[in-house]
Parts: structure tokens; C-alpha cells; sequence
């Protein structure tokens, strides 16, 4: 196993209390496994994402433990988190495409980056120029400021960046969000590509967009309220979805070919539960059409079948 990720609890610290993020994420992620990781707003997947890379301040490490490749991440130590940073675990921050200092070019940014971890920029050139090509870039962009890019032409920038190193893991939080549909489907296939290609072992695709991810994840996690619901292979949670959650999220999207005229997309009631104090036990109750008097307790988050993982009292 690549990654292995026991119990998470992460809170931010707010002047009305605890924010209960993560609350008990438990998950493992194989060699070369793309895993999407999908929930609405507010249901931790950002958090995780950077809880592994250690990459907010205001986050608290509460509890649980997270190990690549056998060895332990100090994510609760964001000096020691420093050396792990790039190198075996990396990032494609949500707003990537704003991430980039407008006042560098952008191969001025690259050299600083390399520079502070010790790595020579001459050495990595002739790479860097290979996988700038790879994505559809020239080389010439490192000698251009973020301004001159299009949205999609700094997104590419951002994901050579994040890999140039070849960590084990990245974290791709939203990378599409911002761009236009053909541009969504190049960036996603480029993810792919990057993991074929060695440049990444392994992947987790946060996103609100089940359709996109489906396309190119392995897996597919779904969280809520700082838990995950489920997680499955793609082609199972699309065609036997096991909590309710994930099926209502898979009832909200639309169809290719079908007409909406006379059939209206169904939402999901109410909204999701506050993390201050969360309620006990299933934290989907409030919206569960199944739920009953066993769901105020906390199901375990077990294996239904192979590879498949739920936790829901009906999910059998």
C-alpha cells in the first residue's frame, strides 16, 4: 500500500470552538490507484487533502495517523512536514490558476522552488522543458508572467510543477472547477497520463464533479460531514451505490440524452450538518429517507464487499 490513513481527526480552532473537520477518516490508497473524493461543500474533502501535506495553519491534528510507503508522516509538525513536502507528497491547491506570484515569471518561480529544497535548476531543465511539452506547453512559458497564461495554460504549469519531483502522492484539490469543458477533460486525461507516465504513484482527485472524476479515478470517495460515507471502484459506486448519501449525489446529476421537461433532477433536502457540534451517530440522518432509531448510533465504516466500504446501518 502506498498510503494508509487511520482515524484522521482534524479541527480548526474558531472563537466558538472546534471545527470537526475530519472526524475519524479511515482509507487506503494502493500503487497507481487514482482515487476521486467527492461531497458536497463543507464535507472535509479540502481538509483532507491538505491535512496530508500539512499545508494550513490553522489546522489541529487531533488524533490518528497517516503512513506512506510504511513510514509515518508528521502531519501534526509542519517544520518536520517540510522535508516529505514535493517530494513524496504534493499538491494542486484549490485556485491553483491564483496560486502563482504575478510579479515572477514563471521559470523564476521554479528556480526559487528548487533552490529551496537543495535541487540544482540546470540538472532538472531538460525535464521540466519534456513535460511542459507533454502537457501541450512550450518552454517558452518560463520566460512568461501568469498573466500572459490562460487559465488552462497556468493549471498545466501548476501540475509540472507539483510533480516535477515524482512524489508518491498528489493531491489534486478541484482542478477543473474553473475551466471551461474541453479544458476540464485535457487537464483531467494530463492527470492520468502523469500517473501512467511514473511522474506520480498514486492520486486523490477532490471534486464536486462525480462525472468528471468517474472518467478517470479508480475509486471514488464520497465524504460527509468530515466522514467518509463510502468508497468503492468507479464502476461500483456508479452502478450499486451501497449509502444513501452517494445515491442521492448520483441522482442529482444529469443525464446524457435524457430530457428534463417532464422530470425534474432531485436535490437532496436540507443541508449539511454543523461541525461545531455535530449530532451523534449517522451524521446523514437528518436527510436519510431510511433512517430509523439504530441510525443515532455511528455505523462502522466496513467492508460490504470486496474493495467496497460503506458506513450505513441499511447499506446490506
Amino acid at each position: 500500500m502506498t498510503l494508509q490513513v487511520r482515524d484522521l481527526r482534524v479541527h480548526y480552532r474558531t472563537t466558538r470552538g472546534d471545527v470537526r473537520a475530519l472526524d475519524g477518516v479511515t482509507f487506503a490508497l494502493a500503487d497507481g490507484e487514482i482515487a476521486g473524493l467527492a461531497g458536497e461543500s463543507g464535507s472535509g474533502k479540502t481538509t483532507l487533502g491538505k491535512s496530508l501535506v500539512r499545508l494550513d495553519g490553522r489546522m489541529r491534528h487531533v488524533g490518528g495517523r497517516v503512513e506512506l510507503d510504511g513510514r509515518e508522516l508528521p502531519i501534526g509538525d509542519s517544520p518536520r512536514m517540510e522535508r516529505f513536502r514535493f517530494r513524496e507528497v504534493s499538491v494542486i491547491p484549490q485556485y491553483a490558476m491564483s496560486a502563482l506570484n504575478p510579479t515572477r515569471r514563471i521559470g523564476t518561480m521554479i528556480r526559487e522552488l528548487l533552490r529551496a529544497r537543495g535541487i540544482g535548476h540546470r540538472e532538472l531543465r531538460p525535464e521540466l522543458d519534456r513535460r511542459l511539452r507533454l502537457v501541450g506547453l512550450s518552454p517558452d512559458v518560463l520566460d512568461r508572467y501568469p498573466i500572459e497564461l490562460s487559465g488552462g495554460m497556468k493549471q498545466r504549469v501548476v501540475m509540472v510543477l507539483s510533480t516535477l519531483l515524482d512524489p508518491a502522492l498528489l493531491v489534486a484539490d478541484e482542478v477543473t472547477s474553473a475551466l471551461d469543458v474541453s479544458t476540464q477533460r485535457a487537464v483531467a486525461e494530463a492527470l492520468v497520463e502523469f500517473r501512467d507516465r511514473g511522474f506520480v504513484r498514486s492520486m486523490i482527485v477532490v471534486t464536486h464533479d462525480l462525472s468528471l472524476v468517474y472518467q478517470i479515478a479508480d475509486s471514488v470517495m464520497v465524504m460527509y460531514g468530515g466522514r467518509l460515507a463510502e468508497k468503492a471502484p468507479a464502476a461500483a459506486i456508479v452502478a450499486a451505490p451501497r449509502h444513501p448519501y452517494t445515491r442521492k449525489l448520483l441522482a442529482a446529476l444529469p443525464e446524457p440524452g435524457v430530457r428534463y421537461e417532464g422530470k425534474r433532477l432531485s436535490g437532496i433536502p436540507g443541508s449539511p450538518p454543523e461541525l461545531l457540534d455535530p449530532p451523534a451517530g449517522c451524521r446523514f440522518r437528518a436527510r436519510c429517507p431510511l433512517a430509523d432509531e439504530q441510525c443515532s448510533r455511528q455505523p462502522p465504516f466496513a467492508e460490504v464487499a470486496p474493495g467496497h466500504h460503506v458506513a450505513c446501518w441499511k447499506a446490506e
